[in-house]
């Protein structure tokens, strides 16, 4: 009898081989969904970030440049400061739609964006370098991530005077991609605030960022798509959440970003950290929760074998390894069950079907080998309790790993009130 569990030891052992290449096919799936997104994004528009608007100003410094062998020389290079508006107002219109792309839906939407911002006079700004700015050579620029989904002209309004963007921007100090025009500033601009207005129709996938630049940044999203997850730095100060869409509203100050309202050099990195905005996801993850589901498969298959072991024991059974190797298969079966049909009716009727399934399959095939309907029943029921088990600990998302834990203690405490009283010397007798 030592043998023999030895044995069915060793093929539980075997069939993590089976569970692992189970695991490879979930995340094969992952990727090829991941795919689809990239593609449809691809040709709609990927996850837009807003940045701005703000003005760049360049000024000529004198910097020591190393030459290499113990030389260096002085040269003059063109250096950009930058400043933001003291007030930011971004109003927007998120339109979701869902494209499919083969079996895989993919949330895209159309953006309505609406920024107003502010700015203060700047003739006493930043006066360790005032003396050396070129305002007349001045450029307004926007940060838009991914320009190819922009659907009209973008135009800034400054006192009732339209000025066309061009892509491109003067530096990349600030932003990756964006739009800019020039924007030559006198005397007389540099004493006196002025406001702007810029209009944008954009499209865009899966997220929306705006990034804090005003001293006094307002942003509001509305949406029709239900299923929101509110990212970034930052989470709204209230929000509105129902099957007819969302609302969300932020209010950020200087004070909660790593950066100043006015600089010189590169801040690319602290802006990027201080997006923040909502994610219009798809709320259900098969995937996710398959591969949940294949962590537990080790103690599926070690609660059926147990149950054909105690029976092999308690009634003087012979059970061949390969009726053992059999019914790991069918276990092993129920996780590409559980993909594919999660693919197509949802992860939880899935389940369901799958479990049912191979629970039919193996309380089938174990009536002709324990040859009496007590086991066999035992048998289905201690695999309905493990699938209910596994069903509940997979939705669970706090609690998962005290259900768990609670769940495995039971299980060893019922198998050793089972087991003591059994003569292990003598059961193979």
């Amino acid at each position: 009898m030592t043998m023999r569990a030895i044995l069915v030891a060793v093929l539980v052992l075997l069939l993590l081989i089976p569970l692992a290449m189970v695991q490879d096919l979930v995340r094969e799936r992952e990727y090829r969904k991941d795919e689809a997104v990239n593609e449809v994004s691809a040709t709609w528009g990927g996850s837009q970030t807003i940045t701005g608007p703000l003005i760049s100003v360049p000024y000529q410094a004198t910097v020591r440049v190393d030459l290499g062998d113990g030389r260096s020389e002085m040269r003059n290079v063109t250096h950009y400061a930058h400043f933001l508006p003291e007030k930011l107002d971004v109003q927007t219109t998120l339109d979701p739609e869902k494209r499919h792309r083969g079996i895989y839906d993919v949330v895209v939407y159309k953006g309505h964006i609406d920024v107003s911002a502010s700015f203060p006079k700047m003739s006493e700004l930043l006066p360790t370098v005032a003396s050396a700015l070129r305002w007349n050579e001045a450029s307004l620029c926007m940060g838009i991530s991914d320009l190819r989904s922009i659907k009209q002209q973008v135009s800034a309004r400054v006192d009732g005077q339209q000025l066309a963007f061009e892509p491109g921007l003067p530096s990349n100090d600030l932003m990756a991609s964006g739009l800019s025009v020039p924007f030559p500033l006198d005397s007389a601009s540099l004493d006196r605030t002025f406001d702007l207005s810029i209009l944008l129709e954009l499209n865009g996938s899966g997220s929306f960022r705006v990034v804090p630049v005003g001293r006094n940044t307002s942003v509001h999203v509305v949406s029709t798509w239900p299923d929101p997850s509110f990212q970034g730095a930052f989470l709204p100060d209230s929000s509105s959440i129902s099957k007819d869409g969302f609302t969300a509203h932020w209010s950020v100050l200087h004070l909660n970003r790593p950066y100043p309202q006015e600089f010189t050099g590169s801040r690319n990195m602290e802006l990027a950290e201080s997006a923040f905005g909502p994610d219009l996801i798809l709320p259900v993850d098969e995937y996710q929760k398959s591969t949940r589901a294949t962590k537990y498969g080790l103690m599926l298959i070690v609660m059926v074998f147990l149950v054909f072991f105690f029976v092999e024991v308690l009634q003087k059974l012979r059970i061949h390894p390969i009726q053992y190797l059999l019914v790991g298969l069918a276990l092993c079966i129920f996780y590409t069950l559980l993909i594919a049909l999660s693919e197509h009716i949802g992860f939880s009727a899935a389940y369901i079907t799958a479990a049912l399934a191979v629970i039919g399959l193996v309380v089938f095939y174990a009536r002709s080998v324990f040859k009496q309907m007590k086991a066999t029943q035992l048998l289905g029921l201690v695999m309905v309790l493990v699938f209910g088990f596994m069903f509940t600990v997979i939705n669970q998302e706090d609690y998962a790993l005290l259900i768990g834990s609670v769940g495995l203690f039971i299980v060893l405490a019922i198998v050793m009130a089972v087991s003591r009283k059994i003569d292990w010397d003598r059961a193979g007798e």
